[in-house]
């Protein structure tokens, strides 16, 4: 499986992806390793690591995404960094302390059985509105690329993918779209 996450993560950063959040929680560090092991400086240059923040320095990545796996940014670190939120009030309490942040789910995930969607269509129409979503917010749970245009015109500033990334069908739609800064 190594090999293949290689592969797509290298092909995704050839298609003009901004960058690549390695969140693979069933991994070892060692199986970590080996994956960025497989990858250019230049790819690992845009990979944001979700475990193993030691991992940030050892393959000199682009930054840290906080969740349940690491909780607080280790001492001195001033990178790049992200953040995982569930609610428009971690979205207030985190946006000017990070680079960007997830808000999720906005849809019911695809990866992850039973995660449903955390927002209406009304409350994400609220929040764009009243500049709460922006550039510096990215929506996450459930996307697939028809739904580009939907998180365009809430001024989302990009998505993210989990499941919809492994649909082969997917990457082959990306050629026309990308370069494009707006899917994580």
């Amino acid at each position: 499986m190594i090999d293949e996450d290689a592969y797509l993560i290298s092909n995704l950063l050839k298609l003009g992806i901004y960058s690549i959040h390695l969140r693979k929680p069933e991994a070892t560090i060692h199986e970590c390793r080996q994956l960025l092991s497989q990858l250019t400086d230049n790819e690992r240059a845009k990979i944001i690591i979700h475990d193993y923040p030691e991992l940030y320095t050892e393959f000199s990545l682009k930054g840290i995404h906080i969740n349940k796996n690491i909780t607080s940014l280790p001492d001195g670190y001033n990178g790049f960094k992200t953040r995982s939120c569930h609610s428009f009030e971690e979205i207030e309490r985190y946006k000017n302390d990070y680079d960007y942040l997830f808000l999720s789910p906005i849809f019911d995930s695809i990866s992850k059985v039973g995660y449903k969607s955390a927002f209406t269509k009304e409350e994400l129409l609220r929040a764009s509105t009243s500049g709460l979503i922006d550039h510096k917010i990215i929506a996450l749970g459930g996307i697939t690329l028809d739904m580009l245009p939907y998180f365009q015109e809430l001024n989302f500033g990009g998505i993210a993918m989990i499941g919809g990334i492994y649909n082969t069908n997917m990457i082959n739609n990306l050629t026309h779209l990308n370069p494009h800064p707006y899917i994580y």
